[in-house]
C-alpha cells in the first residue's frame, strides 16, 4: 500500500478493478480514472503509472486524459465539493458574494481544499438550475435559492456531517 499525501493508496485493488472489471482494455482508460477519483476523490500519481503499466500504455496518454477532463484532478480534493454556479441568472442574483463568504468562512479560493480535505471549493459556470438562483451543489446535491446566510448554513450542515 502507498501512501500520497496522507491518503493511503491500496495499488492490488486498483490492479484488481483494471484486471477484474476491465479486462486491461485499455479503450476503458477513462472508467477506469472514473473509479479510481471515486475510491480516492482524486488520482493519486502512483495510480497513473499502474493504469499505464497495466494497460500497457504510455504514460502520456494516461495524464493526457486525467488533465483534460475537468471531473479528474491530481490533487487531493475534499470530501464535499462545493460548486458555486456564476452563471448569469445565479450572478445577478448575487452568487459573487455567496463565493466571497464561503471563500472566508473556509479559508480557501475558489479551486482550493480545505487542509483537513473535508471541502473543496470551485466556481462554475453553470448548474443548470437557474430558476434556483443562486445556487450552490455539494457533491452534485443541488441547494438553491441562497444567500450568504443560507449558503453558510448549507456547509455548517456538512461540516457537522463530516
Amino acid at each position: 500500500m502507498a501512501e500520497a499525501e496522507g491518503i493511503r493508496v491500496d495499488i492490488e485493488a486498483v490492479k484488481g478493478v483494471i484486471e477484474e472489471k476491465y479486462n486491461n482494455d485499455p479503450e476503458n482508460v477513462i472508467m477506469i480514472l472514473q473509479d479510481i477519483s471515486a475510491r480516492y476523490n482524486y488520482l493519486p500519481e502512483e495510480t497513473l503509472y499502474v493504469v499505464c503499466r497495466e494497460l500497457e500504455i504510455p504514460i502520456s496518454l494516461v495524464y493526457s486524459v486525467a488533465t483534460f477532463y475537468k471531473a479528474f484532478s491530481l490533487e487531493p480534493r475534499g470530501k464535499y465539493i462545493i460548486n458555486i454556479c456564476l452563471g448569469t441568472a445565479c450572478h445577478v442574483r448575487g452568487a459573487e458574494k455567496i463565493k466571497e463568504t464561503l471563500e472566508q468562512r473556509l479559508n480557501i479560493h475558489g479551486g482550493e481544499t480545505t487542509e483537513d480535505l473535508k471541502f473543496t471549493l470551485d466556481a462554475v459556470r453553470c448548474v443548470g438550475c437557474c430558476a434556483l438562483g443562486p445556487v450552490i451543489t455539494v457533491n452534485q446535491k443541488a441547494h438553491g435559492g441562497l444567500n450568504r446566510a443560507k449558503a453558510l448554513k448549507v456547509v455548517e450542515k456538512y461540516e457537522k456531517a463530516a
